[in-house]
């Protein structure tokens, strides 16, 4: 099988909050033997550093620091990496632009710290500007996740734009040589028939393409019932989706997605379609 994503854009700001995005990207590179984009962003003003050189300077230097140790986790990796630094007064803008000018295929992002119910203020406002403007796909990694191997879960309304989800989850679960768990949440219990009916459709898309897959239903809010089907499937990645939309040029990321990014211990893949 093909490989699903063959240009990776690693965003990184080198903190400790990045590590684990680090350690993900260089492995998913590792194992698909692929080059990795790496973006460093720069918070830059010119206005200020011309008052004050030094400050400009220190970031200069802190940069150095950060560019010499991903290239010596990209050695010890045997991965070869593209690094750049791109600076503006907007973090985020300087990913999304690198990810557009890379063509990449999916971003590698962190998200701030361990799980809360502060979603929000966990995932940031930096990340969650990057999820809602991509491109591409993004992956949302916290600082002590690893690479998945048990299971992938995927959340899939049952609605049309529930089959690319679902396919694109099978991928990424056929190339790990993982089962598949589909779960899609409903409001009432009157929803209940139709939504199975639709992942029953599902399954049968997912098995066709050689991948082992369960499913079910739930009912209630759809981030608790995402992250109990996540526990009770024991699934160590969540694919889930973002829809675009035309009339304001940009993806929407909804309360539910925020919220899953935010309160996941485990690796979120957010695809845009």
């Amino acid at each position: 099988m093909a490989q699903l994503f063959t240009r990776l854009l690693l965003a990184t700001e080198g903190s400790e909050f990045d590590t684990g995005a680090e350690k993900m990207a260089f492995a998913l590179a590792q194992r698909c033997q692929l080059p990795l984009a790496t973006v460093l962003p720069l918070l830059s003003n010119p206005e200020y550093e011309a008052l004050a050189p030094q400050l400009a300077a220190r970031a200069e230097q802190e940069a150095a620091l950060k560019i010499a140790r991903l290239r010596q986790q990209a050695n010890a990796a045997q991965v070869d990496i593209a690094l750049r630094v791109r600076r503006g007064e907007e973090p985020y803008l300087e990913i999304v632009e690198e990810a557009r000018a890379n063509q990449s295929e999916m971003i590698v992002i962190r998200r701030r710290g361990k799980r809360g119910l502060l979603a929000n203020l966990l995932v940031g406002e930096m990340v969650s500007k990057v999820v809602a403007h991509a491109p591409c796909h993004v992956l949302i990694v916290p600082p002590d996740a690893r690479m998945w191997s048990k299971r992938v879960l995927v959340a899939a309304d049952s609605t049309e734009d529930g089959r690319p989800l679902v396919a694109i989850a099978a991928g990424v679960a056929a190339q790990c040589g993982l089962p598949l768990h589909v779960v899609s949440v409903v409001a009432a219990e009157g929803q209940r028939a139709q939504a199975q009916t639709f992942v029953t459709q599902l399954l049968e898309q997912a098995q066709y393409a050689g991948v082992s897959a369960q499913g079910e239903v739930r009912i209630g809010k759809p981030f608790t019932e995402i992250l109990a089907s996540r526990e009770t499937s024991d699934s160590d990645l969540i694919v889930i989706g973002s829809r675009s939309d035309s009339r304001i040029g940009r993806a929407l990321v909804g309360g539910v997605a925020q919220k899953v990014m935010g309160l996941s211990e485990h690796p979120v893949m957010v695809l845009h379609f």
